[in-house]
């Protein structure tokens, strides 16, 4: 593989563009989108793959889903412990090596599968493996994409990556078929395992461009002056009570978390819909799932046009989902709700990447990776709760009124919040200078 030049890695920013491909100006944005797409098309196959192999193994859907929850409760207990130890180490080096531990994971497992000596339990503990590594490798990547371009460019790394990450899906998703049937289930988990390895390969040939943020470990631990003792600053409470402490934060969880449950489930309820309601198969459905899929490409689109995403933005757009879902489950008919459900998508889509830019790029440099990790136990907590939750609801009210109710509940309680902070923000308080009295506005939350 060809090494890319430092220099050409740094181009300069030109103009205050908005370009959605903005960050793939510089040449190791481009090398590292280029390694996502094979991780992500890498890792889709393998989790194909993995679910069939799991019927294979003992016949039960339950079992499939006990391996997929395996895999993602570590980040449930751990994801704290990820984000501190990728704040106390130098950050390209602990990405590559989590990308080679998850390679090694996927390596094992072929060499398991192809030997036939892979039982269900040498799966879950392999899962669990990787779900470990991952609470690790997760933040690490998220934030080395992001260090590679400058901050007012970072929204545009995101939507690229949400871009790349779902092209890999559809991607992994096509060749795992195609790969079992010629070369069998072990070449799936070998795929896997070499995609991981070439960002291994990519990583120290990366090199951030001007403006970017500098993730330096070795700066964060240096003495204090005149004590001879490192700054306390690199432990798990201080992400903990950063994210308490910081009110744009805590909006931005609870704007998500409310999202998160009482919207965006729509492979639930928008399936109950169509099926139910308004009287369509599994092939309606399947058009209702291209249209959220389409959507949510268009979103991110969009959403990487953004410089400077607020809270507030993120807020607005997420209360404007949650209105189009109300209108969603009125649909008279299966047309018009494909008519809704495209806008609805895109609006949710921008919000989310909004919503990411503004967690990855709102902590200082030395708390960014807890402050992530504080993000995923959150995010986990929503995951496994949200659909029960839904759930419930359309046992009460049925598909249409969970969708009204849901929509009803996220535009109401973000609408609220927006009032609260209006009430709260202090008038602008006029200041005499020796030209006059200039009207400046009094600081307020950053919220």
């Amino acid at each position: 593989m060809p090494s890319p030049a430092p220099k050409s890695a740094s181009a300069p920013s030109t103009g205050a563009s908005r370009a959605p491909w903005r960050s793939l100006r510089y040449r190791s944005m481009r090398w590292w989108s280029v390694a996502n797409f094979l991780s992500n098309a890498g890792t889709w196959m393998q989790l194909t793959v993995q679910n069939l192999l799991v019927l294979q193994i003992t016949g039960s859907a339950a079992a499939t889903g006990l391996s997929m929850s395996v895999q993602a409760a570590p980040a449930l207990f751990m994801s704290l412990l990820g984000g501190t130890a990728v704040d106390r180490w130098p950050l390209k080096l602990t990405a590559a090596v989590s990308q080679a531990l998850l390679g090694a994971v996927a390596f094992t497992t072929a060499v398991l599968v192809a030997l036939d000596r892979l039982d269900l339990t040498s799966l879950m503990v392999l899962a669990a493996v990787t779900g470990m590594i991952a609470t690790v490798d997760g933040p690490a990547c998220a934030l080395l994409g992001n260090d590679l371009v400058p901050v007012e460019d970072v929204p545009s790394a995101i939507g690229v990556g949400a871009l790349v990450h779902n092209a890999g899906r559809l991607v992994g998703t096509a060749l795992a078929g195609v790969t079992v049937g010629f070369l069998g289930t072990a070449a799936a988990y070998a795929a896997n395992g070499l995609s991981f390895l070439f960002v291994t390969a990519v990583i120290p040939f990366l090199r951030p461009a001007p403006g970017a943020v500098r993730h330096a470990a070795h700066e964060r631990a240096a003495p204090r002056p005149g004590s001879g003792k490192p700054e306390p600053d690199m432990t798990v409470r201080q992400g903990l009570l950063f994210f308490a402490r910081r009110p744009r934060l805590v909006a931005l969880a609870a704007v998500t978390g409310i999202s998160s449950v009482f919207g965006r489930n729509y492979g639930l309820t928008l399936a109950v819909l169509v099926t139910g309601p308004l009287a369509g198969g599994a092939g309606s459905f399947g058009t209702v799932s291209t249209v959220l899929a389409v959507g949510g490409i268009l979103g991110a689109v969009l959403g990487a046009r953004l410089r400077r995403p607020s809270v507030r933005l993120v807020g607005t757009l997420a209360a404007a989902g949650g209105l189009l879902q109300v209108a969603a489950g009125l649909s008279p008919s299966l047309a018009v709700l494909l008519v809704l459900v495209l806008p609805m998508t895109v609006v949710e889509s921008v919000s989310d990447t909004a919503g990411t830019a503004v967690l990855q790029t709102d902590p200082p440099a030395h708390l960014r990776g807890r402050v992530l990790g504080v993000w995923s136990s959150i995010g986990t907590v929503w995951g496994l709760g949200g659909p029960p939750a839904l759930g419930l609801l359309m046992e009460l009210a049925g598909a249409r009124g969970a969708l009204v109710a849901g929509g009803l509940i996220i535009a109401g309680a973000i609408g609220a919040g927006l009032v609260l902070r209006a009430r709260r923000t202090p008038a602008p308080v006029p200041l005499p200078t020796k030209d006059g009295d200039v009207g400046l506005a009094a600081l307020g939350t950053a919220a």
